[in-house]
């Protein structure tokens, strides 16, 4: 078999012949950013926010930094999006227990917890490279954008319901008072930079917002 024929054999996979494997598809739109959010919260799992960057998650979403700074302009907006990717969302169900205090109590817990998978480090990195109007006003509903309002929603439904029981007069509550419970949450996390312990949870619902709304 003359060289020529050995060349034409080798492009077309013949015996003995190495042929190159596929090249990988190019990935676009929210497959691309999917891998890159995987990727960043693998990273904040494996080495935590203070030494994750985005070289590093660039490498092991398989893509480049321009591509990662095309999308969110510095690592801190990077952790928010994927916090808000693949923390557990609060709880949909308002909690109804017949009594005010254990649904207040349930309702802080739910949303303080996925604060607390995040962690004291993680925290405490965002509110001193992004501390800004939008991280503030996302706090502590950092997880799942939207969810102020619905904790807002949730605040008047338990005292609608603890109304009916006789707990409470709804007309004698103004909005900052309603909104009192989820503010302080926020503030706490403000001032302190750690995720909300359940000491603080309760001292929140039994020394401060229940003295003030009760009959």
């Amino acid at each position: 078999m003359d060289e020529q024929k050995i060349k034409e054999q080798s492009r077309v996979g013949g015996a003995g012949s190495k042929v190159d494997p596929p090249r990988e598809t190019r990935r676009r739109g929210e497959i691309l950013e999917t891998a890159i959010l995987q990727a960043a919260w693998d990273e904040l799992s494996d080495v935590g926010y203070t030494h994750l960057t985005i070289e590093g998650v660039a490498v092991r979403a398989r893509t480049n930094k321009a591509v990662v700074y095309r999308r969110w302009g510095n690592k801190a907006k990077l952790v928010v999006a994927t916090l808000q990717r693949y923390l557990p969302k609060p709880p949909r169900d308002v909690p109804d227990t017949g009594n005010l205090r254990n649904d207040m109590l349930i309702l802080l817990r739910g949303i303080a917890q996925p604060l607390q998978t995040v962690g004291a480090e993680t925290i405490q990195g965002l509110m001193a490279e992004y501390l800004s109007k939008d991280l503030i006003a996302s706090i502590p509903q950092i997880m799942h954008p939207g969810t102020e309002s619905k904790s807002t929603i949730a605040m008047k439904t338990i005292l609608k319901q603890a109304e009916l029981r006789g707990e409470v007069h709804l007309e004698n509550l103004n909005p900052r008072i309603i909104s009192l419970p989820i503010d302080l949450l926020r503030y706490e996390i403000l001032i302190t930079h750690e995720p909300i312990s359940d000491r603080t949870i309760h001292e929140i619902v039994d020394d401060i917002f229940l003295p003030i709304v009760q009959v």
